[in-house]
């Protein structure tokens, strides 16, 4: 439990980054889930724009510390390999 005003207000705020940490991942996820739907339906049109659209959205993440460089570049090189496939 925090006791004095600094630990009352850090524990607020970590609070407080911990939603917006939440949402952001929340939103990769979506973008991550709508490539994964897109290749399973086979259609490598869609899931190359579902691709393109992700990318930012993984590297804004990276940007803002919700996940690491290495392992958003992970994910995006093994999803363009799997599109890559499907042609």
């Amino acid at each position: 439990m925090a006791n004095t005003p600094q630990s009352n207000k850090r524990a607020r705020q970590n609070e407080a980054r911990f939603q917006v940490n939440k949402m952001r991942r929340s939103r990769i996820r979506t973008f991550l889930r709508g490539v994964e739907e897109a290749i399973a339906s086979g259609d490598q049109a869609a899931a190359t724009a579902a691709l393109r659209a992700a990318q930012p959205e993984l590297m804004r993440g990276v940007t803002k510390g919700v996940v690491h460089k290495n392992t958003a570049s992970r994910k995006m090189s093994r999803l363009a390999s799997r599109v890559k496939a499907l042609g």
